[in-house]
């Protein structure tokens, strides 16, 4: 008898039942929490998938937009008679860059590589049962969530940091250049040598194997179109008269300074899709305190970039220079670029003002050894991009060989690949627009249409001067 004074024995027939009917209720209950938990699990997975893939679209869309920051770079940076074509130039290599890498690059940087290179074959699309989930088949949806995010989401991250490489090349080779030639060459950059680069590091290659450490690309992306950059300028020569006969420099002051200053805050901003996006995830608290830290450690190292050099201008150029402040805020954005995944957010400071400081010694650099880079790409991309990949090795994990062999193999082989494309293409076309083009512009000469048609632009006295002792 229990306390209620009721019999708590259960004995035959009913008590057979009552034991049955008691598991059943059991195995229904733990049935019902299995189900409730698969079902958890599955609306989990698909949850993270949407978040990865819309991450992946998000972020892609900012570094897109930082082609209009060089657009705007660039325009502000070069004389108001070469800016149409700067327009031009910019939404050509984008263009050329989507396409290449949808022909061919992306397969040779991703798709089943070996050591050194991905698949030779054309085009790419999206997976068989991503295409059967669309059609409406829900029983793909299993294997389509495996893969964490949509095929053509992680495609486009990619694709638009080819564009960023790209982008690098036009602004060092601005006012000379032969419009086409450089489209070939643009071509041959995005379908083939950034791949293989790709390929060797984040395509799991030989230095991928290595853990050679480059989060974001301060080698992979801008030191690769810094090194093409530097064999363009050194291939096709400085626009003339920049270099006097003294020794001395011509000075090219910035025709359009809000313009150039809006490039370099659109930029920046694009830098924050640059840096967070490379975490390749948004599934988790991790990974959104991951970004976080990302993005922070991005703000302050192009800060601290920007008054390194501005404050480091007067002893080197001679003067406070608004040109070496932005391009340092540039280089320090680089110079963190490779290993931004760090919580002790002091050294994005430390990383972003050296690389200010290199920017700034880099330009002098050049003019010294009478390389003209018109907006100070090589100094930003390439100085920069190594001294940053290099400092992955302070708090980000990088280990020093790996990444000097990394820095010098990548260096080697881009250079010397662009070097031979571009004298390749000085045999076989025009690299150089002619003298009559280079004195009345590019707009006027090349395109016919002039980007401040309200304004007259006089001959430069010394360009004048040259151009009538060539003839």
């Amino acid at each position: 008898m229990n306390k209620y004074g009721f019999s708590t024995r259960v004995s035959g027939v009913g008590g057979h039942f009552g034991r049955l009917a008691a598991a059943g209720g059991l195995v229904a209950a733990l049935g019902f929490f299995w189900l409730a938990t698969a079902a958890d699990a599955a609306v989990d997975k698909e949850l993270q998938f949407v978040l990865n893939t819309f991450s992946f679209l998000i972020w892609g869309a900012l570094v897109m937009w930082m082609c209009a920051g060089f657009t705007m770079l660039e325009s502000g940076l070069v004389r108001t008679k070469n800016v149409s074509m700067i327009c031009l130039k910019n939404v050509g290599l984008y263009s050329i860059a989507g396409l290449m890498y949808f022909f061919i690059g992306y397969n040779l940087m991703y798709v089943d590589v070996g050591s050194f290179i991905g698949t030779v074959t054309f085009f790419y699309g999206p997976t068989a049962d991503e295409a059967a989930l669309l059609a409406g088949q829900e029983q793909a949806r299993e294997a389509v969530l495996k893969a964490d995010y949509a095929t053509m989401s992680d495609w486009f991250f990619q694709m638009v940091f080819v564009a960023t490489t790209a982008s690098i090349v036009s602004g060092a080779l601005a006012e000379r250049v032969k419009l086409w030639t450089f489209f070939v060459f643009i071509a041959i950059l995005t379908a083939v040598i950034y791949p293989i680069v790709g390929a060797w590091t984040w395509g799991g290659g030989w230095l991928g194997a290595m853990e050679f450490k480059d989060f974001a690309g301060s080698t992979i992306v801008h030191s690769t179109g810094g090194w093409a950059a530097l064999a363009g300028a050194l291939v096709v020569g400085p626009r003339r008269g920049k270099f006097r006969a003294d020794g001395s420099v011509k000075p090219t002051p910035p025709s359009n300074i809000p313009i150039l200053t809006l490039g370099v805050f659109i930029l920046w901003f694009g830098w924050f899709g640059f840096n967070g996006g490379s975490q390749l995830a948004l599934g988790s608290a991790a990974d959104a305190i991951a970004i976080s830290h990302l993005l922070v450690n991005t703000n302050l190292a192009g800060a601290a970039g920007f008054i390194v050099a501005l404050v480091i201008a007067r002893p080197i150029l001679g003067r406070i220079d608004l040109l070496a402040g932005l391009n340092g805020a540039l280089a320090g954005l680089v110079s963190v670029t490779a290993g931004p995944d760090f919580g002790v957010h002091i050294w994005a400071v430390i990383v972003g003002a050296v690389g200010g400081a290199i920017c700034v010694c880099g330009m002098r650099l050049l003019d010294l050894l009478k390389v003209d880079d018109v907006v100070g790409a090589i100094p930003v991309h390439l100085f920069a991009g190594i001294w940053g990949t290099l400092a992955a090795c302070i708090v980000a994990g990088g280990h020093f060989g790996v990444q000097l062999v990394g820095v010098l193999a990548i260096g080697a082989f881009v250079f010397a690949t662009s070097w031979l494309v571009w004298l390749g293409l000085k045999q076989v076309m025009e690299v150089r627009v002619s003298h009559v083009v280079e004195e009345l512009g590019q707009d006027a000469g090349e395109l016919g249409i002039e980007a401040y048609p309200e304004f007259v632009v006089m001959p430069d006295p010394d360009d004048a001067d040259a151009l009538r002792s060539q003839s």
